[in-house]
């Protein structure tokens, strides 16, 4: 390689030789930082509430952030199960079961808000329209705990009907199974979020009641204090993603809308699928800066101080791991997506 260099340029030969070192040293350093991380990420369901890692993933938002990620989708307890068994790294997750873990003392934490609301209404038969008519009826579940059975008992103490006694409840299943039991009559009323609410209202079934004003943390990003403290970048470049995310979903609707149409299995409903986005997609339910709901968060540990006696010591930053949105907004990162023209 130096064969062109003279005896006398040793010194030449020592500088050109450090020179290819330092290079190569560099260059390997760039090779390992420029690789993707791998993440396995799971999300609970096929409505705009998940929006966000759809997002991200479809339009290269992740990849962009050099992260890798595998889409799983899964029920709410098994993903919270798979994050402690570390087979995922991150989750979409409500606040009743991330809470529930985290009283447990697995250290389940969020990381970013994803979406703060409920979205679901109360859905009952044509001849129900009044709280006093579903007194000694059968409303039907997707379970026994977690987003669902804790709105479930919410809205029926909005109506003044004491769950368990006024009213029975039957699991039944997911959305499609729950719109299939109202049609059949088999129950007299359950819960349905976007777009099988507006499916409902178009077969005339009645909304009774909705929790749209009650702040509750829902689908927000999760994961454990372990896997922060082991993977730190990971975290990092994940939150940035969701915050991508979030801001293009308000900024690109068309894209926002395409994406949940794939999710949806194609739908050819265009009202459906607008009237879904439009409703879901907000700064209310979607906020910008997506910091964790502590209200949100108070809303489902009030909720379980009668059945858990750690819940009346919790506070909502127990459940906070919010360094990653903080560090994004004190550099001006948030604000300055926020401000450039789409």
């Amino acid at each position: 390689m130096f064969g062109h260099l003279k005896r006398g340029d040793a010194t030449v030969q020592w500088v050109v030789f450090n020179l290819i070192c330092v290079i190569g040293f560099f260059s390997a350093v760039s090779t390992a930082a420029g690789q993707a991380l791998k993440v396995n990420v799971s999300y609970t369901g096929g409505g705009p509430t998940q929006l966000p890692v759809w997002v991200a993933k479809e339009t290269g938002i992740f990849s962009r952030n050099g992260l890798d990620v595998q889409l799983i989708r899964a029920q709410a307890a098994t993903s919270v199960m798979a994050l402690l068994s570390g087979e995922l790294n991150l989750i979409q997750g409500a606040a009743p079961a991330v809470v529930q873990s985290n009283l447990r003392g697995f250290g389940t934490v969020y990381v970013a808000a994803g979406y703060v609301g409920f979205e679901y209404w109360l859905m009952s038969q044509r001849d129900i329209k009044s709280a006093e008519q579903l007194k000694g009826g059968l409303l039907g579940v997707s379970g026994l705990t977690g987003a669902s059975a804790t709105a479930t008992q919410l809205i029926l103490r909005k109506l003044g009907l004491v769950p368990g006694k006024d009213t029975s409840v039957i699991v039944i299943g997911g959305t499609p199974e729950r719109l299939i039991a109202l049609r059949t009559g088999k129950i007299q009323a359950t819960l349905l979020n976007p777009p099988t609410t507006f499916v409902a209202q178009r077969e005339g079934f009645n909304v009774l009641a909705d929790l749209g004003t009650l702040p509750f943390q829902n689908n927000g990003v999760v994961t454990t204090r372990k896997y922060i403290n082991e993977n730190p970048e990971a975290v990092r470049r994940y939150v940035k993603s969701q915050i991508e995310a979030v801001h293009l979903m308000k900024t690109e609707r068309a894209t926002g809308l395409k994406v949940l149409a794939k999710y949806m299995g194609g739908t050819s409903d265009r009202e459906l699928l607008e009237k879904s986005y439009d409703a879901s997609v907000t700064e209310h339910t979607f906020p910008t800066k997506q910091y964790p709901s502590q209200a949100g968060l108070k809303t489902v540990i009030d909720s379980l101080v009668a059945d858990n006696p750690k819940a009346k010591e919790a506070k909502p930053e127990d459940f906070i791991d919010d360094r990653f949105i903080k560090e994004l907004d004190d550099r001006g990162f948030i604000d300055n997506l926020k401000n450039k023209k789409s």
